[in-house]
């Protein structure tokens, strides 16, 4: 009936595992330099980033879980297939950013209240140094995954894209409280450490609501439900379209739609229009999985 192909599933897992390799030994590196970085020049914020930057490692490893497992094909137990397995480990990954970032504000706020701001000690250039590495390095993954992540339309792999954006976010926000401290304001620093918390909890919070999205048979966008209807209407013996209706699974869309034929024309006619329609979406539309077409008829067809 059109399906799509293990090609393309094979391709897929490859690409995931290929972008999640390099996003792994990126931060590894980084969370090591930003952390050596910190210590040495005395930074809470050049720290804090270093902690951001490890807890990308650990969300990657959720990714390239929930990647595979959900490119897993169809069995008895599991009959549509497992792609909602996806925004499970998006939904993963989300509460790990927003427990990082609540840390990371906690902290902050700590050494804001108590107001010693005075034994705070003034980081190093060093610190301001990493910082600049990690937001050229960080943004530059953030494009490198997101360009992966479109391709495959995979919901896991555009939220560790983000968190690769929110890392960058975050390196500015401590190189702005890294040159505030410098400049003879020391508690810069652990106010730079909040903002960077705040970012993490923002996007930790959009990646939940995606992940819930996609859980809760929500339709897809106006754009590619526009783009079914027209590819429909194209079809030759289609007379009108009487519902249409999508639903996000995972990363993939199931398409549901009543369409008008000539009420008098034999059922075998009827179920080639309908046959044509179903293979047409399917093959059109990359992320539609399955569509299911009803012919109500139309009498006064022409």
């Amino acid at each position: 009936m059109g399906r799509k192909t293990g090609m393309k599933t094979e391709n897929t897992r490859e690409l995931a595992m290929r972008v999640s390799a390099v996003s792994i030994m990126v931060n590894l590196f980084l969370s090591v330099f930003k952390l050596a970085a910190g210590l040495f020049a005395s930074s809470t914020a050049m720290v804090s980033d270093a902690i951001h930057s490890a807890s990308d490692v650990f969300s990657t490893f959720i990714v390239i879980v929930g990647v595979t497992v959900s490119e897993k094909q169809s069995d008895e137990d599991h009959p549509y297939g497992h792609e909602r397995l996806e925004c499970v480990a998006s939904m993963i990954l989300a509460m790990v950013l927003a427990l990082t970032g609540a840390g990371l504000g906690i902290s902050g706020i700590k050494t804001i209240y108590s107001g010693n701001y005075q034994e705070l000690k003034v980081p190093g250039l060093l610190a301001a140094a990493a910082a600049v590495i990690s937001i050229a390095v960080k943004e530059w993954m953030f494009w490198y995954t997101r360009a992966a992540a479109k391709k495959i339309n995979s919901g896991a792999l555009l939220a560790d894209a983000w968190h690769h954006r929110s890392d960058a976010l975050s390196s500015v926000g401590a190189f702005a409280g890294i040159i505030g401290s410098r400049l003879g304001f020391p508690v810069c620093d652990s106010i730079a450490a909040l903002v960077i918390s705040i970012c993490i909890l923002k996007a930790a919070y959009d990646i939940f609501k995606d992940a819930v999205d996609k859980m809760v048979d929500k339709s897809c966008d106006k754009k590619t439900q526009e783009e079914i209807r027209e590819i429909v209407l194209k079809q030759k013996g289609v007379c009108r379209i009487d519902l249409l209706k999508t639903r996000l699974f995972g990363a993939k869309i199931y398409v549901d739609v009543e369409i008008a034929a000539d009420g008098e024309q034999t059922l075998s006619a009827a179920h080639e229009i309908a046959q044509t329609v179903h293979d047409v979406i399917e093959a059109e539309v990359p992320s539609v999985k399955h569509c299911m077409v009803h012919v109500n008829p139309m009498k006064d067809a022409g």
